[in-house]
Formats: C-alpha cells, structure tokens, sequence
C-alpha cells in the first residue's frame, strides 16, 4: 500500500502527464505567448508616443507665462515716470513732491500754492480722431522707492455746469525721453495710444499706488503697461465759497519697489521632443525584450520539469 506522500506526488505527476498528452501542442501555444504578450505591451507605448506628439503640439500652440519680479530703488523704467493730467478748465493750483507718506496738511486749500515738480504744456490732436484738439500737463511722476516718494498735487475747478466733475490722467513709463522728444505732440499722441486712461473726481482725496508691468514679446520687443490701486477719501469743504468752486486732490506714489516682468516661455522644444522620444522608445523595446525572455524562461523551466517528471512517472508505472 502507498504511503500518502507518494500517493498525492503520483496524483500531481499523473496530471502533469495527463496534460502533456492531452496537450501536446503546449510549446507552441507558448511560443504564441510570446508575441502575445510582446504586442500587449506594444500597444500602450504605441498610444503612449501618440499622446506624447499630441502633447508637444499643443504646448507650442499654448506657451506658458513666466513671471519675474526685480527689486529697484529707483524707478528708472527707462526714465522718470510721467504723469499726463488733462484738466479741461481746471487748474492746477500747487504740486509738491514728499517723502515717507508724509503729507502736511494745506494752509489754504483753493489757494495757489507752490509748484515744485517739473512740469509741461502740451497741445496735439486726439490720435483716435485726429481733430479734436487735447490739452494736457504732463508732470513728472515720483521715482525714489526707498523714500516712499509721493507727488501731491492740487486742482481748481471755478464754476461748472455739471453733477459729476473728473479730471482724466494717463501714466506713461519715461518723462525724460518725453523731454528729450523733438515731437513731443507725436509722442504723447502714441502715450494715449498705448497706455490706460483714468480719472479722480473733485470733492475726493484721491490716493494712487502704481506698479509696472514689462512683457516680452516673441519679437525681442518689451512694452510696459501700469498697474494701479486706487483708495478715495472724502474731503471735507470748510470754505464759506459756493459749491460750484471745486477742488481736486491726488497723490500719486509707487507701490512696492519691484517691476513685474512677464515672458511668455515655450516649454516644448524639438530637443526635448526628441529626447522624451527616445526614452519612450527605449522603454518600449526594453519592456518587449522584457517579456519574451520571461516567456522563454518560463517555457524552459516547463520543458525541465516535464522531462524530470517522465522517469519518475515511468518508475511508479
């Protein structure tokens, strides 16, 4: 009588025979296994590439915004800011430059004062439809950040008609190339053209703070755009005159010491393309090479252990 072990050892060796008989086409289907299990893995890398060229064409088409910040003292973006006031009928009653947000407070609000920033008149044709005649006063904007330097300055308005008085202004990156100008109604006809356009009503303490922007053109080109925070503050009129006798204030101050630069940065590029490529490429052949040498040593290990177990089957028969 067989003991169990050699009981359950016959059981299991008279399977494996069983199959090899019934089956006797299994080292070929193994063969098959090998290219099928090659092109499974084939296939997911060959969409994978797709997807990856895919990927490539659409970063061309949607670069990506870079943004920097520099830290200055001064503001020289190229020059000294201008500040291009268009009052109408109002005039400009004092100007003064401060340091430390400091202002002191006016001796004679509505009265002329002084007028220490440098300053100009300019006349020239609106650029949009070259017959209107603008008059504008173009000032020189602060430029120490270190010293929160801030321009004050102060506007009168005897007498008008309307419910709602404002006062236009643009900024403008450099009042000394406006300086410089040999057109300066040229220039300041591209200014309105290329720069934002505001307004400070009457009645108000008006409190601006800046920041510039630079972008980057493809072209190698730079253009500067501001940015502004605005903050109103009501003021109240004391004078014994007529309502219609409206006064106008506005401090005009940076608001941090960094210029903001924004690129725009194509992340895809045919060297990256190629490289990513051949990584791709790479892993595909090393993962199909992968899976017929594990094929293969699978089949091989079934080979060694069928011709093992055909004495042993052949001894208990």
């Amino acid at each position: 009588m067989l003991r169990p072990e050699i009981s359950a050892s016959y059981q299991e060796l008279s399977e494996d025979v069983e199959r090899v008989s019934e089956n006797p086409t299994d080292e070929r289907e193994g063969e098959m296994e090998v290219d099928e299990d090659a092109s499974s893995v084939i296939l997911p890398a060959v969409f994978l590439v797709y997807q990856t060229i895919s990927d490539f064409r659409e970063k061309l088409k949607h670069p990506v915004m870079s943004v920097s910040y520099k830290e200055v003292s001064l503001y020289d973006a190229p020059g000294k800011t201008g500040i291009a006031f268009y009052p109408g009928k109002a005039r400009l009653l004092s100007c003064k430059h401060h340091y430390y947000d400091h202002i002191p407070p006016l001796i004679n609000p509505g009265q002329p004062g002084d007028i220490e920033c440098t300053t100009q008149r300019i006349n020239y044709t609106d650029p949009f439809t070259n017959q209107t005649m603008k008059y504008a006063l173009v000032v020189q904007g602060p430029r120490d950040v270190k010293k929160k330097e801030l321009v004050f300055l102060q506007f009168h308005l005897n007498g008008t008609d309307q419910d709602f008085s404002a006062i236009d202004y643009l900024l403008f990156s450099s009042f000394q190339e406006f300086i410089n100008s040999p057109e300066k109604a040229e220039f300041m006809k591209d200014c309105e053209s290329s720069y934002s356009s505001w307004k400070f009503s009457g009645g108000f303490r008006t409190w601006v703070k800046m920041s510039l922007v630079k972008t980057k053109e493809e072209d190698g080109s730079e253009t500067v755009e501001f940015k502004q925070e605005t903050s109103v503050v009501n003021y109240i009129d004391q004078r014994t005159k007529p309502r219609s006798d409206q006064l106008f204030f506005v401090v005009f101050e940076w608001k941090d010491p960094f210029i903001q630069t924004v690129q725009d940065i194509i992340t895809a590029n045919p060297w990256n393309m190629i490289a990513l490529l051949c990584g791709i490429f790479l892993a595909l052949f090393k993962a199909a090479d992968f899976a017929k040498l594990s094929v293969k040593w699978m089949i091989k290990i079934r080979k060694r252990h069928l011709k093992r177990s055909r004495p042993v089957m052949n001894h208990i028969s």
